[in-house]
């Protein structure tokens, strides 16, 4: 099934059991992916929604950190509980010996020696790893293996 009929069908369920916090949850992913689409004039694949809930995550864990500091313990469980709907789509997390592993990977196939290959380097990676990595966390692995 398709990411995007997936969480239709996640809302539908949600307001079938009456669970008001998981669908708001779920209608503001689907108005970020409906957004996008009339933005765009796309139609939503797997890896763009999938791109769209890494950004979602990321906003929510950004939000978390400021209501943290500024006192606001009911916001930050609503952001968490949101964050855990959304990975919830996300396909299994890699292990850092298997990012590790692809990274060494895509620097042996592109023939990258220098950091000046790092584009080279990123560009096989992403599509591979997006969704399954952090990818700030790989980019910075990626400048460590070139580097020396």
């Amino acid at each position: 099934m398709l990411l995007r009929a997936r969480v239709t069908e996640d809302m539908k369920t949600a307001m079938r059991a009456k669970d008001a916090p998981r669908l708001s949850a779920i209608r503001l992913l689907q108005a970020a992916l409906k957004q996008r689409e009339v933005d765009e004039r796309i139609e939503l694949t797997d890896a763009d929604v999938l791109a769209i809930i890494e950004k979602m995550i990321k906003q929510r864990r950004d939000s978390i950190e400021q209501f943290g500091k500024g006192g606001r313990q009911d916001l930050v469980d609503k952001e968490q509980f949101e964050i855990g709907v959304l990975e919830g789509y996300m396909p299994a997390a890699m292990s850092a010996a298997e990012v590790e592993a692809a990274v060494i990977e895509a620097i042996l196939s592109s023939g990258a020696k220098l950091m000046a290959d790092m584009g080279k380097v990123m560009a096989l990676l992403k599509p591979r790893l997006a969704g399954r990595a952090d990818m700030g966390k790989v980019s910075a692995l990626v400048k460590t293996k070139l580097s020396g």
